[in-house]
């Protein structure tokens, strides 16, 4: 590909989409393979000048500039300063907050605009997801004017701590006596604190567009914990990060996750690297013995190891080489771009682990018994816990992101099935400033033909992973006239309307057709979804659901994790086994019949 042409997939536009589904969706993976999503490397290079001029540059200089220290390219004068770390975590939750961070850009299904996030969030009349309907006044789906004022309240209060000065600290200068900077105000978090909580109670999309499972808990220490504690407390957070993600990809849904990204990265220097991470190229793209040892060696063992290592090590050079692998796992992943492109977010964990660890080792008064109360320790912990170990063991109950399971391959997720013509009904949705990504595409000069295929390969892309080949076989079912609808991924389609997505299918589920039906009004059979939840630690299947936007959920089931996972991405035998346990106007659970009329088979 060329730094301005993309490597569109081989075939005759005017032909090829009169092919069946699985026909076109094998074409596409095949294509994935050794092009990934095909972009022109003009597309990267937008996001490396966003990282390093934006996120670095700019984040840099506004912490240094209003801390009083070092510039900030004297790197060797400030990396280790504490109101730095604090302002650069601050910086990272603005980007995130104003939506020029993770889930922006093409990479994320925003072509045109590449901002989602402000320009959903600051207007009145978009929907708003609320994350409990028990939580009083936080009913309906419409954003009002108090929610936006929550939202660019928020803003106002995070913009004030990064450009304020730093105050004195008694216990920062009995730690560090000669440090002069001081810290951020505590002060001037208690608002944007509060305003976390009360936007997240409102509108689940912010919550974990902020990343509030991560970013919230390094505030509130920021805010209320002395500066010991402080340290230990954000090693004790960004290790349960670390360990959560590691214990997710334990299952078999990681092994499929590493062929994808890396075939999309634009570092890898041949299509033979990318060729290698799958079993048998062109005939069987399960992941080979190589993907599984990237997968489960260098992810899910650096992962769960190396930070274990960082917690409790008092030894320097076993330290210092810990930090080099957690420093390098992170650049890795963010080479590969993957498509949620939480880049800035994974160059931040590069820097904590050198400050966290480095600035401040275990051997110098900075270890988890150096905490002021070995109760506090325990409280911390257990508190960071909770979430991954409840959405672990109930994914239905807690977003993938809370439970730590980042990039594992284990997401709810879902995949949409149109009418013909029932898709350009989205556009209708009043308040809503982009449109469907089909159609962004068509304003960008992409003929009719081009965007449809293009917006065909994140489907291809889902069918590489586990509960794609899932959600296919549901939808082959549930569907006698599929290869007449239009089929899109979930997460691209509720980027377009909510302006966020990280891969979660929450924030895509009921709720969010329900609040888009209420404001478009489909006919029965127009808009079809197929939505599965992430698997639960303890059981071998996962539990999906086919939901019509007219009449709600039609049917439910469950499929075995190992069938999926076993299948290739266009189903060459048919749909893998499915169990139906609920179905709209029947009350007993039935087998259902497959292409060839045979029974598909499942158990509990």
């Amino acid at each position: 590909m060329g730094f301005k042409t993309g490597n569109f997939p081989p075939v005759d536009p005017e032909t090829f989409l009169d092919q069946p589904l699985f026909e076109r969706t094998k074409t596409l993976a095949l294509h994935w393979v050794q092009y990934g999503f095909g972009s022109p490397k003009m597309i990267h290079t937008v996001y490396v000048v966003k990282l390093l001029v934006l996120y670095v540059a700019g984040g840099t200089a506004l912490a240094t500039l209003t801390s009083g220290t070092a510039p900030f390219w004297d790197v060797a004068g400030w990396w280790n300063e504490p109101i730095v770390y604090q302002k650069l975590v601050l910086w990272t939750l603005l980007l995130e907050a104003i939506g020029l961070a993770g889930s922006w850009g093409p990479l994320a299904g925003k072509f045109k605009p590449m901002t989602g996030g402000v320009l959903f969030w600051a207007r009145p009349g978009s929907i708003r997801l609320r994350p409990w309907k028990r939580v009083p006044f936080t009913g309906g789906d419409t954003r009002g004017v108090v929610d936006v004022i929550l939202y660019l309240a928020f803003l106002t209060a995070l913009l004030t701590a990064l450009v304020l000065p730093g105050v004195h600290s008694d216990t920062l200068t009995a730690a560090l006596p000669h440090n002069s900077t001081g810290l951020v105000d505590p002060s001037l978090l208690y608002a944007p604190i509060t305003l976390y909580v009360l936007t997240g109670l409102r509108d689940k999309t912010l919550f974990l567009a902020f990343r509030g499972e991560q970013y919230l808990p390094a505030v509130v220490f920021f805010a209320f914990l002395p500066f010991v504690d402080m340290i230990v407390a954000a090693k004790l957070l960004i290790v349960c990060v670390w360990v959560g993600a590691g214990v997710s990809k334990f299952g078999r849904h990681f092994s499929n996750v590493i062929p994808p990204m890396v075939s999309n990265s634009p570092c890898v220097p041949g299509k033979w690297i990318r060729r290698a991470h799958y079993r048998d190229f062109p005939r069987d793209l399960r992941p080979s013995r190589l993907a599984t040892f990237m997968a489960h060696v260098g992810g899910t063992t650096v992962e769960v190891v190396t930070p274990l290592v960082l917690l409790f090590s008092t030894d320097h050079r076993l330290t210092v080489a810990a930090v080099v692998l957690m420093v390098t796992f992170h650049l890795f992943i963010t080479s590969t771009f993957p498509l949620a492109v939480p880049l800035e977010w994974n160059i931040l964990f590069g820097y904590l682990a050198v400050f966290l660890f480095l600035g401040f080792p275990n051997d110098g008064g900075y270890g988890v018994t150096d905490m002021s109360s070995a109760w506090l320790a325990l409280l911390i912990t257990t508190g960071l816990m909770v979430f991954p170990v409840l959405g672990n063991l109930r994914p239905d109950l807690v977003s993938f992101l809370p439970s730590m399971r980042q990039y594992a391959g284990n997401w709810a997720s879902a995949l949409w099935a149109f009418a013909p013509g029932a898709e350009a009904k989205l556009n209708t949705v009043a308040h809503r400033p982009t449109v469907n990504q089909i159609d962004q595409l068509g304003a960008m000069g992409y003929s009719p033909e081009a965007a449809e295929i293009t917006m065909q390969q994140p489907v291809a892309w889902r069918s590489m992973h586990s509960q794609g080949r899932g959600l296919l076989s549901v939808l082959a079912h549930a569907l006698p006239d599929l290869d007449s609808r239009t089929v899109r991924e979930a997460e691209f389609g509720c980027n377009s309307l909510v302006g966020f997505n990280f891969g979660d299918g929450h924030l895509h589920d009921e709720d969010l057709i329900r609040a888009v039906q209420r404001r478009v009004g489909f006919a029965p059979g127009e808009w079809v979804v197929v939505w599965v939840e992430s698997q639960a630690i303890h059981s071998p299947v996962q539990h999906y659901k086919v939901i019509d936007a007219a009449l709600g959920v039609v049917e439910r089931g469950h499929w075995k994790v190992a069938d999926a996972v076993n299948e290739q991405p266009w189903l060459p035998n048919g749909p893998i086994p499915l169990t139906v346990t609920f179905r709209r106007d029947e009350p007993e659970a039935d087998p259902v019949a497959g292409h060839d009329g045979a029974a598909l088979e499942g158990s509990a």
